[in-house]
């Protein structure tokens, strides 16, 4: 029997609200999301859609802007309070908000409503409902599960049962998409706290601040890798697009620190990038400085991507329990919360 890396009677110590149960369940919680009995929409004459959310919300609108990166609908993600002036009669605006108390995301969806487009918006109640049902305007309320960052399958898959007439995206490809969940939970659940498990492995190389390199198809995942770090971990973590860093940021591993390179690459990466990534590798390697390498699957980008949300996610979690810290406190936020709330 191989030797474990982590017991769960440990994870149930410090992972007091058991957020890593939910991570276990994520397949479950997509399918259902993408097979609930929530209403579609239908909105005719979209070419312009503007994602508005902050934090786990922001990284359902970065998903979607990766996925349909390279089809005819022009995309923008709106983490703050203003939309774009392109914005017009032809726009869908979608605000999405986990806990619909979000005010950033709440002054985008009256600034929408001012000018009239087409909005659509998502919740798990809060006072995005209440703004929606007084004003007429589309709203699907989704149960959070846990906390924001945790319900990220579970909005991204009724968001994509919801606008299924609107986003160009292939059912086979969702259904597919949601068999990698299930074939990776069996890799990295916790269920498997071996050294098989890739999640746990990222987590114990992951002993000091990561700065997480990445191809443009990739931005999202490494976005999303960051926000969990820096929320479950509560650690310092960075994020650089691997060709802009060729020409500045390579430069800081000319002196000695704690940072961590974490490499994610697609299994279809541009061929520059490839030979990008090779040359980034050897001088590592020449420097004597370790790195880890996180490539995706095959397959197509909405499974790509989930899967390594799902892998970094995890390894997130992991890495808070190794440290000691519980992945769902987050006093900071709330912190700032309480102070504009009182504004």
């Amino acid at each position: 029997m191989e030797m474990l890396l982590l017991d769960v009677k440990k994870m149930n110590e410090i992972d007091t609200q058991g957020m890593y149960k939910v991570y276990d369940r994520w397949p479950e919680i997509a399918r259902k999301a993408y097979e609930s009995d929530l209403e579609p929409a239908h909105f005719d004459g979209i070419d312009h859609i503007v994602f508005a959310g902050m934090g786990g919300s922001g990284a359902i609108g970065d998903l979607f802007a990766s996925i349909l990166s390279k089809t005819n609908i022009h995309v923008n993600v709106v983490k703050g309070y203003l939309l774009p002036k392109t914005v017009g009669k032809n726009s869908l605006v979608v605000c999405t908000s986990i806990s619909g108390n979000t005010v950033e995301t709440l002054t985008v969806l009256e600034s929408a409503k001012k000018l009239g487009c087409k909005i659509i918006a998502f919740s798990s109640g809060g006072k995005m409902e209440s703004f929606c049902n007084q004003n007429s305007i589309e709203y699907r309320k989704i149960p959070m599960v846990h906390s924001p960052r945790a319900s990220f399958v579970s909005f991204v898959y009724a968001i994509l049962h919801v606008l299924d007439s609107i986003l160009p995206i292939q059912k086979n490809d969702v259904l597919d998409s949601i068999e990698e969940l299930d074939k990776t939970s069996q890799n990295i659940s916790s269920l498997n706290l071996s050294k098989s498990n890739p999640s746990l492995n990222l987590a114990m190389f992951l002993d000091g601040p990561p700065c997480i390199y990445y191809p443009y198809g990739l931005v999202a995942a490494a976005t999303r890798f960051k926000n969990s770090l820096q929320e479950n971990t509560k650690m310092h973590a960075f994020v650089e697009d691997i060709i802009e860093a060729c020409h500045n940021g390579i430069v800081s591993w000319e002196i000695t620190s704690n940072i961590r390179p974490v490499l994610l690459r697609g299994t279809e990466d541009f061929v520059k990038t490839k030979e990008r990534w090779e040359i980034v590798k050897q001088y590592f390697d020449e420097n004597k400085i370790d790195f880890v390498e996180i490539v995706s699957i095959q397959g197509n980008i909405l499974s790509k991507l989930l899967h390594l949300i799902y892998l970094l996610d995890f390894a997130s979690i992991y890495r808070s329990i190794l440290s000691d810290i519980d992945p769902s406190t987050i006093s900071s936020i709330d912190y700032i919360k309480k102070k504009l709330d009182h504004k």
